[in-house]
């Protein structure tokens, strides 16, 4: 059964994922440290995992494989899923695949070196629009499709 991982702290779709994991009638856990409202949707089961650096991702990670859909902007999480065979959406719809996660990883270590050397850079995001809400879902379609050929 496919299920759809949401590494919810600061994910801006999750209220589209759950529409989308209802109509499909697919299992949903949001994977947090806390703080986040409940669902009373039966699709919708919320993780609360302890407090520390990447509790949530290492509890996503062990458990996703081929048939899952993971939904997360961390590219070290997003690695350890496409290396499980899940499909990987960021938020705007990007998908994480095997051809594509070195060289995300390479830019990820590379801008975090480009800020430790330049303390006064600030900023760099852009922010998250309807087109990416739009291509998020239309991806989410996608993945779901995919993994379910999977199961």
């Amino acid at each position: 059964m496919t299920i759809i991982y949401v590494d919810a702290d600061a994910c801006p779709v999750k209220a589209e994922t759950e529409r989308v994991a209802t109509r499909h009638k697919l299992m949903m856990k949001l994977v947090s440290n806390g703080g986040l409202r409940p669902s009373d949707n039966p699709y919708v089961e919320q993780v609360i995992v302890p407090d520390g650096p990447d509790v949530a991702d290492m509890w996503i990670a062990e458990r996703c494989g081929p048939a899952d859909v993971v939904i997360t902007g961390d590219i070290p999480l997003a690695a350890k899923c496409v290396e499980a065979g899940a499909e990987c959406l960021r938020h705007n719809g990007e998908r994480f695949t095997q051809a594509n996660i070195g060289q995300q990883l390479a830019m990820r270590d590379l801008m975090a070196d480009l800020r430790a050397a330049d303390p006064f850079r600030q900023g760099g995001g852009k922010g998250f629009t309807k087109a990416d809400r739009s291509r998020f879902l239309d991806a989410l379609e996608r993945a779901i499709r995919a993994a379910k050929t999977r199961q």
